[in-house]
């Protein structure tokens, strides 16, 4: 069985084309063909994970019928109580799979756990945002068939958009209008053309043609240079446009099937402060996290009155945040310092705010202040990502080999 990473050839792209045009036809007609949407999703996923990646089919099947089970039991017992620490430890039982697959790198010298998957870390997103969503009382009711469909959506399963439960089932259930569809229809097109030009020719360029050479420059001066300084900028170019690309793939073929993904990135170098960034860039994981880790720590501890200080407890959610989506990342020094600074970047970020509220009288606003934000904004992110690049440990150990 020939195996294929989305998004990553001519032939996948050709196969959506031709498989969805019978979802187009039935749109076009006002009409929804459940079972093909059923029989399509089966297909691309025996392609992702078939062939030479069959232990990762094996993998997602049983790692899919526990999570469910698991959601299932919560379900039917939160129907009756709502006791805190089941809550609790449904939501760590639910995450214990991708916490294996994320350590056994680290403890193994960099082994893959059999359990893992392409995928595995956004679809438990998805599920621990279902649970809490239950514990909520906003999930009213468990469906089978819909939520296998959610969870294994096959245009985002490999790296998102992370969708909502509640969000997807709306579309997935909801007949658009023959209007409504054709504008969707012409957005996912779009889409599709733009993520092309995104990820095979300006990540191609800065990823593929320039980033070896600049690398091979920056490792041969060593230690802090120019070579060095467009290496960060290079990287960042690619790392976005790579990502971004991928992003636009799955939200346009999500469009064509008239489901909704909710977009990753907002032009992110725009943002004039490093909190307008993370609004702006993979947005689908900064208000999973916002939402379901920052917001609710803030409260637990507001409402236990452990912290009087406002302050205080929202830079302890930053920095709690922020260190779990380094280690979410892997269990290396350079993913947890690149969420440290991140979260110091938006504390930081918080007091200036504070302190120009105060004072906005006396500090200027105006379009020149405006594009330096931008420009320092871009600035700091830039350097963050070449501390999450790695690049500054493959330089170190360059040095020490020589």
């Amino acid at each position: 069985m020939i195996n294929m990473q989305p998004y990553q050839n001519p032939t996948y792209f050709m196969l959506i084309a031709l498989t969805l045009l019978p979802i187009v036809i039935a749109n076009l007609y006002e009409k929804k063909i459940y079972w093909y949407q059923t029989l399509i999703s089966f297909g691309f996923l025996l392609l992702s994970f078939g062939g030479i990646k069959w232990h990762q089919g094996i993998a997602l099947i049983v790692y899919v019928i526990f999570e469910i089970f698991l959601i299932k039991l919560y379900f039917n017992y939160r129907a009756k109580s709502n006791n805190s620490w089941i809550f609790y430890l449904t939501v760590f039982v639910a995450i214990i799979p991708l916490i294996i697959v994320k350590v056994t790198p680290a403890i193994y010298g960099g082994q893959v756990s059999i359990i893992g998957f392409l995928g595995i870390s956004y679809i438990t997103f998805k599920i621990v945002g279902m649970i809490m969503e239950i514990r909520d009382g906003a999930i009213k009711e468990f469906r089978l068939g819909q939520t296998i469909q959610f969870l294994l959506f096959f245009p985002t399963i490999s790296s998102g958009p992370i969708d909502r439960y509640r969000r997807f089932v709306g579309d997935y259930n909801n007949q658009l209008s023959r209007k409504k569809y054709l504008d969707l229809l012409e957005k996912g097109v779009w889409y599709i053309f733009l993520g092309f030009l995104y990820k095979f020719f300006i990540a191609y360029f800065f990823g593929t043609l320039l980033m070896p050479q600049v690398a091979q420059n920056a490792l041969a001066r060593g230690g802090i240079s120019w070579w060095l300084v467009a290496y960060m900028y290079v990287y960042s170019m690619d790392l976005f446009f790579d990502f971004a690309g991928y992003s636009l793939f799955a939200v346009g073929t999500s469009y064509i099937m008239g489901i909704v993904t909710p977009m990753n990135f907002n032009r992110p170098f725009a943002a004039a402060n490093i909190k307008e960034f993370w609004n702006r860039w993979h947005m689908s994981l900064s208000f999973w996290f916002r939402d379901y880790i920052y917001m609710r720590l803030v409260f637990f501890i507001m409402k236990n009155k452990l912290i009087k200080s406002r302050i205080t407890i929202a830079n302890l959610g930053y920095l709690t945040l922020f260190l779990i989506m380094g280690f979410w990342h892997g269990i290396t020094w350079y993913y947890i310092v690149y969420g440290l600074f991140h979260a110091c970047a938006i504390i930081v970020c918080d007091a200036w705010l504070r302190f120009k509220k105060k004072h906005r009288q006396q500090i200027p606003s105006n379009r020149f202040t405006k594009a330096f934000a931008i420009f320092l904004t871009f600035n700091t992110v830039c350097f963050s990502f070449l501390i999450f690049s790695g690049f500054l440990n493959t330089m170190m150990f360059h040095h020490i080999m020589k």
